[in-house]
Order: C-alpha cells, then sequence, then structure tokens
C-alpha cells in the first residue's frame, strides 16, 4: 500500500502531464502539466460499445492476372552506358514506365566539374545518360535542321544578288574574258599562265570589290529585320526554329539581330583576301559542333541568343518570367 494520498501528481512516466493517483494506481487520462486539474479524479470514461464483426465478403471470382504488353519483334532491353561514363554526383536512374516523372534533376543533383550555370529562361530535362537544355521550355533545334536553314537562306541572298549584283558580274565578266582568252592560247603554246593573269586591270578589282559589298548589304537587309522582329528568316521558317534571347522572348530588336549578324556577314568583304572572309565564316558556321550545352554559334554568343525548335503546332515560346507567349489559336478562342 503506497502512503502518498490521493490527488493530482505529474506522471513519472511523461513529467510534461499530470495524472490524477487513487492511493492504488493513476486512473484518467493525462492532462498537460501546467493545467488546472478539476477538484477530484477525472469523470470515468465509458467504454464504446464493441462494434459489430463485419459480414464476410462474399466470395468473388478471381480474375486472371494481368498479362504484360509483349515487346515487339527484335526489342530489347535498354543498352548499357557508353565505356567510361560516369554519372554525375547524386544522379539516380530514370524512374520506371508507368510512375510519374520528376520535374526537374532529381533531389541532391550536382553540377558535374565545368558545367557552366544555366541563365534565366533555361530549364534542364533529365535524360538517360545526359542533361539537356530546354530555353523557355522548347528543345533545341538540331544542327541539321539549322544547316538546311542556312542553306535556304544563302539560296534566297543568291538569288537577290543575281538581281540586283547582275551588272556588276557582267561587267567585270567583259574585262575577264580577255585574259581567260589569252591564258588559254599560252598555256596551249607552251607559255607560263601566271605571265597573263597577272595583267588583270585594277577595275576588275574595283568591280570585285563592288560586288562584295552589294552582296554584305544584300544579306545584311535580307537578315536582320527579319531576326529583329520574328526571329525567323525564309529558311528559318521552313525548318519551323527561331531564334530567340536567353533571358525572355521577346523580339530582339535591330540593333541585337544586327549585332548577331555582323559577327557573320561582315567577313564576306574579306573574300577577296584569298578567301580568309570565307574561311572564318565556315568555321563561325561549325561552332554550334562544338557547344554541346546551348548548341550556340560565335555569333549567337555574341549576341546572347540560342536558336531552339518549334512544335508541329502553332504554339510560340513562353516567357518564363510573365508567362507570355502561347498558341495563337488558343487567342482566337477566348
Amino acid at each position: 500500500m503506497s502512503s502518498l494520498p490521493a490527488g493530482w501528481y505529474k506522471d513519472p512516466a511523461d513529467t510534461t502531464t499530470q495524472r490524477y493517483w487513487d492511493g492504488e494506481g493513476w486512473i484518467g487520462k493525462a492532462i498537460p502539466a501546467d493545467a488546472v486539474p478539476p477538484d477530484g479524479p477525472p469523470p470515468v470514461e465509458e467504454e464504446p460499445p464493441p462494434a459489430p464483426e463485419p459480414a464476410a465478403p462474399a466470395a468473388q471470382p478471381v480474375s486472371p492476372p494481368p498479362q504484360q504488353p509483349q515487346a515487339p519483334p527484335g526489342w530489347g532491353p535498354m543498352p548499357p552506358p557508353p565505356p567510361g561514363w560516369q554519372p554525375p554526383p547524386g544522379w539516380q536512374p530514370p524512374p520506371a514506365p508507368g510512375q510519374p516523372q520528376p520535374p526537374g534533376p532529381p533531389p541532391g543533383w550536382q553540377q558535374p566539374p565545368g558545367w557552366q550555370q544555366m541563365p534565366p529562361g533555361v530549364r534542364m530535362a533529365a535524360y538517360p545518360y545526359r542533361v539537356e537544355a530546354r530555353p523557355h521550355g522548347f528543345a533545341l533545334a538540331g544542327l541539321g535542321p539549322r544547316l538546311v536553314a542556312r542553306l535556304l537562306d544563302i539560296l534566297a541572298v543568291l538569288v537577290l544578288n543575281v538581281v540586283v549584283n547582275g551588272y556588276f558580274a557582267y561587267q567585270w565578266w567583259q574585262e575577264f574574258e580577255p585574259i581567260w582568252r589569252n591564258t588559254m592560247d599560252t598555256v596551249a603554246n607552251g607559255g607560263d599562265a601566271f605571265d597573263v593573269t597577272s595583267q588583270a586591270s585594277g577595275r576588275m578589282d574595283s568591280l570585285l570589290w563592288a560586288m562584295l559589298i552589294v552582296a554584305t548589304l544584300l544579306w545584311l537587309v535580307y537578315e536582320a529585320p527579319a531576326i529583329a522582329g520574328s526571329g525567323q528568316t525564309l529558311g528559318k521558317r521552313v525548318m519551323r526554329i527561331k531564334v530567340v534571347a536567353i533571358e525572355n522572348t521577346e523580339p530582339l530588336g535591330f540593333s541585337r539581330a544586327f549585332g548577331r549578324w555582323a559577327r557573320l556577314g561582315l567577313w564576306t568583304p574579306a573574300w577577296g583576301c584569298a578567301g580568309l572572309g570565307l574561311v572564318l565564316q565556315f568555321i563561325d558556321s561549325l561552332s554550334p559542333v562544338f557547344d554541346p550545352q546551348l548548341r550556340q554559334a560565335y555569333h549567337d554568343k555574341s549576341a546572347r541568343t540560342v536558336v531552339i525548335a518549334l512544335p508541329p503546332h502553332d504554339r510560340q515560346p513562353v516567357d518564363a518570367s510573365t508567362g507570355s507567349g502561347g498558341s495563337s489559336s488558343s487567342e482566337e478562342q477566348r
């Protein structure tokens, strides 16, 4: 028998509560230690009536397990990663088919050494063995469509040159034809062709420089205003690719579009310097191959632009900061 009188005391099992001691044991529910206890013992709680036993469910026919879809002929498991591939720190394998896809890189993912910080408006999409940038939610344009678009633009500018530069080309040929005939006659008689071709007149050089300058201006007029307004030349419209700024989807404006074009187009007059300008333009056009992160050419880096691929429907890039953009068809339905 305990000598402790009946009353409210701190519960030895939990000192943050107090319970009622009836002289033989603890009864009732515990209350907070700083609460004012009621006079006397706590009220006796009625025990809830026993729950009725649930009726046995009726036997249901056992359905056969669902058959797994069979892989098509020749289908095999995913090939292993390439030799020497190392996952970045914190990388986790992609979820199995049917499971929800993560919104971005898995938790704990860290940028591998040498990785550059993505500018605003560019999201990252995680794929097996690689991470791909998606500026403003759109995929980067492939190198193939960009090459075809550039060839179409070259063809369009060439047509303009035939129309505008045709007079200078005709005058240059009038000067060049006699020299060409003398060269062929000299070579046929065993002479040195250099002695004849070195007699080119100064007017030929002037006409050549005039044609190069006119060709440069025609290229400027063809490309810069189109990129400034819509981000698309004729070739880019055909291939459904578009030039956008890295930070937003607003029009570039003529100043920025001119700076992007000048990094590539102003080398055209240097074609007359032993083809130096053509070599530099070729290197610039080839430079996206060496930028696997954003596929920027040198003229894109200088203008802080990227080339994206538009989807088959009419949806346009959406600015991640303002939410502007969208489908033109959806705007008409509102």
